[in-house]
């Protein structure tokens, strides 16, 4: 690494279907950003718990 972080934020709202694909999905999902290394990211029961939560 170079000593530089680096930091990608996104914002959907609660009622996304995106946020639903996410913590449905079997065991991990992919984020892709132009000129970075696709990220793997677990799909955790924890993302559908922080939903229900933003929607409730």
């Amino acid at each position: 690494m170079n000593g530089v972080e680096t930091a990608l934020f996104a914002t959907l709202p609660a009622n996304d279907q995106l946020v639903d694909a996410m913590g449905y999905s079997r065991g991990r999902f992919i984020v892709e950003t132009p000129g970075m290394a696709p990220l793997v990211v677990p799909a955790w029961a924890e993302v559908l718990r922080v939903v229900e939560d933003c929607r409730g």
